[in-house]
């Protein structure tokens, strides 16, 4: 007899031990289904309340720009400007703060590489070698990922 034609006889503990598994199997396959299912709905969920919340943002520029664009730009309009600006700053960082994003503070005077990138270096007599001079992009985090480094310049002192 080959080996690829052997006739494999059960017991009829063994074949009930195998249904016993099968059907084990077979819960554990509807319960994943359904688990990835309500995985899947909530990831749907998240997206559309960031979503939404980003279009709160939106609309704020919007209106903004649209003044802009339709009024005259008084001392008291242009005085409370960076206000109006900065709470739309700040509704934007509590949308990242509420999804665990964070900026990334930076440390002391020398740069970081695991948290920033130096973009540019600027003659300076005045500070040590390699000194953080501007942060030109600020960095952000999620958790202990660096989703972008901040950029900086630093100091160079020739």
């Amino acid at each position: 007899m080959s080996k690829t034609s052997q006739n494999y006889i059960l017991t009829q503990e063994e074949r009930d031990k195998l249904l016993e598994k099968l059907g084990t199997l077979e819960k554990q396959n509807v319960s994943l289904q359904q688990e990835l299912r309500l995985q899947q709905t909530q990831s749907v969920a998240s997206s559309e309340d960031l979503f939404l919340e980003l279009l709160e943002v939106g609309d704020a520029l919007e209106a903004l720009l649209e003044y802009l664009e339709n009024n005259d730009l008084t001392p008291e309009f242009l005085q409370r400007l960076p206000r109006s600006v900065g709470a739309v700053h700040r509704k934007f960082l509590n949308i990242l703060k509420k999804r665990q994003v964070f900026p990334i503070e930076l440390e002391g005077t020398q740069p970081d590489f695991n948290l920033c990138r130096v973009v540019d270096r600027e003659i300076r007599t005045d500070l040590e070698d390699q000194t953080i001079t501007k942060i030109v992009l600020g960095g952000f985090r999620c958790g202990e990922k660096i989703l972008r480094p901040a950029e900086v310049i630093t100091s160079l002192t020739e």
